[in-house]
């Protein structure tokens, strides 16, 4: 049996169809032999994509990523919807399709840019009483949801048939695709579910730095040492925040979760380092104090 090791860093997992966002967390634990991991940001099983993993020190940035923005590109099947939203689950519907040309669907994209009241999806994982609302779905079970403001900022065409849409679009978090399309398709007066779902992006984190866990797999067996190269700091997530260097006696305080006063004259929220290492993030207030939000303790073995 490995032995489990204390890493610390984030991974961009490139996931596969066919698992969930949790069993692609548990093979890239094995792989790393980590002690400690978590995702951000649940993907559908039949979603493919950037699946950040946090292991480590880096579970404390889960929740930043959490509330980052997110790029998918949709394809979308018209004329039939489903119980679950994507080709994962059983037609419920089936309607008819009428022929549009690309400036109608530019049109109807244009009715969903901007903040939009969104309804989640009873497939979801989102909790009513205690329980998930997936679970209640798969019993028959449906219940009023309230609308969530989400933010729609760019959704474009890439290819259209008469019954398939394929798009890009870019938006807050908290949004449901699946969704999205059969909102925009009852708009076009017919219905519709995802059949691919890809994520290129979540935040400033782009869709080159991933990989897979078929390439980690490979990459472990002949040289496990060299998986360390798939890892990024976890500093990396607050890189557009400013930052602050601290001398020994700061650095001491700040750890120890006392207000440290410096001679910086920005406010909000700060990476904070002493030299070049990292060791949390602080907010700066009135009168130059950096009050500290959360230590890494990224040398921990």
């Amino acid at each position: 049996v490995a032995i489990k090791k204390n890493i610390h860093g984030l991974l961009l997992l490139n996931k596969s169809t066919g698992m969930t966002s949790n069993q692609a967390l548990q093979n890239a634990k094995k792989i790393f032999h980590a002690h400690k991991a978590g995702h951000t940001g649940s993907l559908d099983p039949l979603a493919t994509g950037m699946l950040p993993i946090c292991f480590g020190e880096a579970t404390k940035v889960c929740p930043y990523l959490l509330d980052s923005d997110k790029t998918y590109q949709v394809t979308a099947k018209l004329g039939e919807t489903t119980d679950t939203g994507d080709s994962d689950g059983t037609i419920i519907k089936t309607m008819p399709i009428k022929k549009r040309d690309s400036k109608y669907w530019k049109k109807t994209f244009k009715q969903f840019i901007g903040v939009i009241d969104q309804i989640p999806p009873m497939y979801s994982a989102l909790k009513k009483n205690g329980r998930r609302l997936y679970q209640l779905a798969r019993k028959g079970e449906t219940i009023d949801r309230r609308p969530r403001k989400i933010t729609i900022y760019k959704i474009n065409l890439f290819k259209h048939s008469l019954d398939r849409l394929v798009f890009h679009v870019h938006c807050s978090k908290g949004t449901y695709i699946r969704t999205l399309v059969e909102d925009i398709a009852r708009a076009a007066g017919t219905g519709a579910h995802v059949t691919k779902l890809h994520r290129e992006s979540v935040g400033h984190f782009e869709s080159k730095n991933m990989t897979d866990l078929e390439n980690l797999k490979k990459v472990a067996k002949i040289d496990y040492e060299s998986l360390n190269s798939f890892l990024l700091p976890p500093d990396v997530v607050f890189m557009n925040w400013p930052s602050v260097r601290l001398d020994s006696m700061g650095l001491n305080k700040f750890l120890c979760g006392q207000v440290v006063k410096i001679d910086e004259a920005i406010k909000g929220y700060v990476r904070v380092y002493r030299d070049d290492s990292f060791f949390g993030i602080g907010e700066l207030q009135e009168a130059y104090l950096l009050q500290p939000k959360r230590i890494f303790h990224l040398n921990a073995k």
